[in-house]
């Protein structure tokens, strides 16, 4: 592995004390990692690790199929991920994202020449993971589309054209419903507000394949902010329950280039367990307004970013040593971690 510097973080440094506007020199946080903070030019990042590595994908199709057996199949162009499964009756397609785009329709057709696509099933309501369902249903007019009833009234509100409104829908936490069609089911499974409202589990028993969106992320670091959650203390309830609640060998996560598997869902909570210490952690051991200027601790706001700054900063430091090396990404999105994750703590409750 590259051993991160701080060139860039200097560079912006010398550049800003040099500025008649400003006459202090901006230094690093004391005890902070080497690894570069947000919005500072990063000269280079950590190497991807081989575990975070998916199969090669032919450069001329631009995307890669996975069969999962039992008639499941995943689709990935090497970021994003969606699922098809065929039936006697045709395709079930689970997921639209726009970067996969027509290479979905192209994807179907390999797996099903000439089979019609009956059934669209939105994972939840955000616009990359089901972008393209316009197109979906214009090239299958009379299919069905189906989605959790949190998802519906997100789109209802929403009004895009390119995400068309669900025909069917489900509601209730924990209660199951099962979408049959041609020989094949899948059972969609809400167990509350977790990355989104209406994020939903998608179990397709034939194939012991799981598809949970947004939420693990196989052999990397999580999207930034715990990939942009709606509700932190839901996606450590849903992280730390599935693998006991499904007996899935293969987990189709959404994005990363590879699928999941029960390794995968404990290594995250593994992380997801350390990061909730060390933001406990530094939250019990930082003071307020430790280093300041006497006339700035009379701006609340300043004294309580630099109390944040100085907390996140603790934390990455306490989690690189043992992380770094197995996440792909640790670097990218450490920080956005560690800040979202002392903010939780303080508004939600520290529990897990």
């Amino acid at each position: 592995m590259r051993t991160r510097t701080f060139a860039g973080w200097l560079m912006l440094s010398a550049s800003l004390a040099a500025s008649p506007a400003l006459t202090q020199e901006l230094t690093p946080y004391p005890g902070a990692s080497d690894i570069a903070p947000p919005m500072v030019h990063n000269d280079h990042y950590d190497l991807v690790l081989e575990a975070g590595k998916g199969a090669d994908i032919d450069p001329a199709k631009g995307y890669r199929i996975d069969d999962l057996g039992a008639g499941a199949f995943m689709v990935t162009e090497g970021i994003y991920q969606m699922m098809i499964v065929k039936t006697d009756e045709g395709l079930i397609v689970v997921d639209a994202p726009p970067p996969i785009g027509d290479k979905i329709l192209k994807a179907a057709e390999e797996i099903a020449p000439g089979a019609k696509i009956t059934h669209l099933v939105y994972s939840h309501a955000h616009v990359d993971h089901i972008g393209f369902a316009a197109q979906i249903v214009a090239t299958n007019p009379g299919m069905e589309i189906v989605a959790h009833q949190e998802t519906a009234d997100i789109l209802a509100r929403a009004g895009d054209a390119n995400r068309p409104m669900p025909t069917v829908t489900f509601d209730g936490i924990d209660q199951p419903f099962t979408l049959t069609a041609g020989g094949q089911s899948l059972e969609l499974n809400y167990s509350g507000p977790n990355h989104e409202p209406g994020n939903i589990e998608i179990w397709h028993a034939d194939s012991q394949t799981l598809m949970l969106i947004d939420v693990v992320f196989p052999g990397w670091m999580m999207w930034r902010r715990m990939a942009i959650a709606h509700d932190i203390p839901g996606v450590f309830d849903l992280v730390g329950s599935i693998n006991a609640k499904y007996d899935f060998k293969t987990l189709v996560s959404g994005h990363v280039g590879r699928t999941g598997t029960k390794a995968d869902v404990e290594a995250q909570w593994a992380f997801m367990t350390d990061l909730h210490g060390a933001a406990m952690k530094a939250l019990g051991s930082t003071a307020i307004a430790e280093g300041m200027r006497a006339e700035d601790t009379t701006n609340p706001w300043a004294v309580f970013d630099n109390f944040i700054d100085r907390v996140t900063v603790q934390c990455v430091a306490e989690l690189a040593p043992t992380w770094r090396d197995k996440l792909s990404g640790f670097d990218v999105f450490i920080y956005d971690q560690c800040m979202a994750m002392e903010q939780s703590i303080r508004v939600d409750g520290p529990s897990l």
